[in-house]
This record gives C-alpha cells, structure tokens and sequence, in this order.
C-alpha cells in the first residue's frame, strides 16, 4: 500500500471513532449493539466490518471513553462512559485517534 491509502484509511478510522461515540450518545443511558454501530457505519459510508466496529470499541475504551459488555456472547454492546460523554459534548478536548469536529457554536 502507498502511503496516501493508508493515510485515508486512518482518517476513516479515525471519524468512524467519532460516530461511534455519537451513535453511543444517542443510545444513553442503554448499551447500544455492535450491529447498530455497524448499520450506522455502514449508512454514512464507512465501510468497517463488524471485527473493525470491536478493534474501535476496544480502541475508545483504552481511551476510557467507552465500556464494552457482553464480550463473551455473540454481539457486544457499549455505552458512553463520563468521559466519552464529555469528549461528545465538547467539554473536554478530543484525543487523538478521534476525528471530532470543530465546535462552531
């Protein structure tokens, strides 16, 4: 691979984070499923794999923005913890490895 595929490949993992935690956000305070994650992705053109929707969950929860449940069972969910609810609402500053907007308001 070049290095400009790679690099797009990134920026595409990086804003299917930030639609993770959106779509985490909207599902509060209930767990939301990986196959709703995916379905989301899927919709908004990014294109990910259910193993790719669980590589960003693990990912966001190393950051401590997300809990995983269900990991033994067939499909996991997630919900926000306070500090992905922070980081969504703009309160804290994004990570990196998270491709959130810039706040216009």
């Amino acid at each position: 691979m070049n290095g400009s595929s790679i690099d797009l490949e990134q920026k595409q993992r990086e804003e299917a984070r930030w639609r993770i935690l959106r779509v985490l956000d909207a599902g509060r305070p209930i767990a939301v499923s990986e196959n709703i994650v995916w379905r989301v992705l899927h919709d908004v053109r990014l294109p990910m794999s259910i193993t790719g929707v669980r590589r960003e969950f693990d990912y966001l929860r190393n950051l401590g923005l997300i809990e995983v449940e269900n990991e033994l069972s067939e499909t996991w969910f997630a919900k926000l913890t306070a500090r992905g609810v922070d980081v969504v609402e703009y309160t804290l500053d994004a990570p990196p490895g998270v491709a959130r907007p810039r706040r216009y308001w």
